[in-house]
């Protein structure tokens, strides 16, 4: 049942998405995805399973992981005035890979995990 419920939201969403895209205020399809549903079950799940220190450093890696999420922005909004949208949204999903990447590296070796 859990899982119903959880595609029926996966759908709810998609289905606000498309209304917003085609009205006057598409933009704000772009902020729909960034509600915290999957960072709330995340510091929950950390939270109540492996405490409070480890709930802080996996929000503070949060932090840190809207940096792949910016680089992918940016290169998209770069790559689709110079290509087509499927290799313009590929391009940028390899950039968002690359810096995600870097950025798992550089957090294990600064905090030794």
């Amino acid at each position: 049942m859990s899982l119903l419920i959880k595609a029926i939201l996966g759908a709810v969403i998609v289905v606000l998405i498309g209304i917003l895209a085609k009205t006057r205020h598409y933009y704000i399809a772009g902020l729909i995805p960034l509600f915290p549903t999957f960072a709330l079950i995340a510091h929950y799940i950390v939270g109540t399973e492996r405490g409070t220190e480890a709930l802080r450093a996996t929000i503070l890696f949060g932090i840190w992981s809207i940096i792949p999420y910016l680089i992918y922005l940016i290169s998209l909004y770069y790559f689709t005035a110079s290509m087509k949208l499927p290799l313009a949204l590929l391009s940028a999903v390899a950039c968002w890979s690359a810096s995600a990447f870097v950025l798992i590296k550089v957090w294990a070796h600064v905090y030794n995990q």
